[in-house]
């Protein structure tokens, strides 16, 4: 029967390689925000009940899409409006 003996070098390998990936993916994963939000995902970011969502998007100051009866939102645009709509804080 054939041994297999790890030392410590070979452990400390495996944990930069492990470190390496998990960084590669979580870095990939937070740089990449989904393009396209739908209804409940924009309710959730922004806070705000189904008939206020209604009400943006019928007075225009939420731009959409519908395709097949699913509206979609786009992320930049939500955030673009979030940052026109910004108050500065009085400075005390």
């Amino acid at each position: 029967m054939a041994m297999n003996i790890l030392t410590q070098e070979d452990l400390h390998c495996f944990r930069d390689e492990l470190f390496q990936e998990l960084r590669s993916l979580i870095n990939n994963s937070v740089q990449q925000p989904k393009k396209w939000l739908k209804t409940e995902e924009v309710k959730k970011l922004l806070r705000v009940s189904p008939g206020t969502l209604q009400t943006l998007r019928i007075n225009g100051t939420l731009q959409y899409t519908k395709l097949g009866g699913i509206i979609y939102y786009d992320h930049d645009h939500i955030e673009k409006l979030m940052n026109k709509n910004l108050r500065k804080a009085k400075e005390l």
